[in-house]
């Protein structure tokens, strides 16, 4: 199994007692979704290791306490402490003909509504709760968030997210770069 085939489930973010157990985040909108889970494939030096899950416990903000197969002493638990854990793209629920998947998105054309083609997606950030589409636009990079009045739909055909950028967005990322470039040096 590589990551090639595999979508990103969350990570393992700390130990949990002395047992072995350990708290993963479930970096999913759905963590209910995953209370039966089995198994996982946990990346380790680059590699994907199948991990089999022995109990699962979800709690608040997309946390679970996981008891792993095998893994029954702190120092075990440990040595999983901020791996990733993956799962198969084919245990992905199929969605509507305009919704996606972050993974999919990568490589596609963002498209404005006024200002038309804007760049490639290259990477979606998941931070404290707020996704943001990484775009190239113009040599730099441009955050857009993933909220639904912004990114309206993808086409997977053609390759391209449509997105209604809020007035400013794009501006506010050229001028920073011009403005670090006029900053006068002190030349005391």
């Amino acid at each position: 199994m590589t990551q090639d085939n595999c979508y990103l489930l969350g990570y393992i973010v700390r130990t949990h007692g002395t047992a072995g157990n350990v708290v993963i985040y479930l970096d999913v909108d759905y963590p209910d979704d995953y209370e039966d889970l089995e198994s996982v494939y946990v990346e380790i030096k680059g590699e994907l290791v199948p991990y089999f899950i022995e109990d699962i416990n979800l709690q608040k903000q997309s946390n679970a306490i996981v008891r792993f197969e095998d893994v029954n002493t702190i120092e075990k638990a440990q040595a999983l402490v901020g791996n990733s854990l993956y799962l198969p793209l084919e245990d992905l629920q199929e969605l509507g003909e305009e919704e996606f998947y972050y993974h999919e998105i990568k490589g596609y054309t963002v498209i404005d509504q006024t200002k038309g083609e804007l760049g490639i997606v290259r990477e979606v950030y998941s931070l404290n709760g707020q996704d943001l589409i990484a775009m190239d636009y113009m040599g730099t990079e441009v955050l857009i968030p993933t909220a639904v009045d912004i990114v309206l739909k993808a086409d997977k055909e053609k390759k391209h997210l449509f997105v209604n950028l809020p007035e400013g967005l794009l501006e506010v990322y050229l001028s920073e770069d011009s403005e670090s470039e006029n900053v006068p040096d002190d030349a005391d």
